[in-house]
């Protein structure tokens, strides 16, 4: 995932995309490199996801806070 991808990412996506990494990795079908590389590409998707949640979290917890 380039820093240009992720301009574009949404979290739907990059959960669309990490169901993909771990069906190519469960099937056994990928080189020792490949596999590398699906792995280093869903570390990053998984920290853009968790960062995503978070700021989600955040954002409603600033929202209800505002509330009377």
């Amino acid at each position: 995932m380039s820093e240009k991808s992720s301009e574009n990412l949404t979290y739907e996506s990059a959960v669309l995309r990490l169901e993909e990494i771990v069906a190519m990795l469960e099937k056994n079908e990928v080189t020792l490199d490949e596999s590398m590389a699906l792995f280093e590409e869903g570390t990053k998707l998984t920290a853009f996801c968790s960062k995503k949640l978070k700021d989600a979290e955040q954002k409603i917890t600033k929202l209800t806070k505002k509330q009377p």
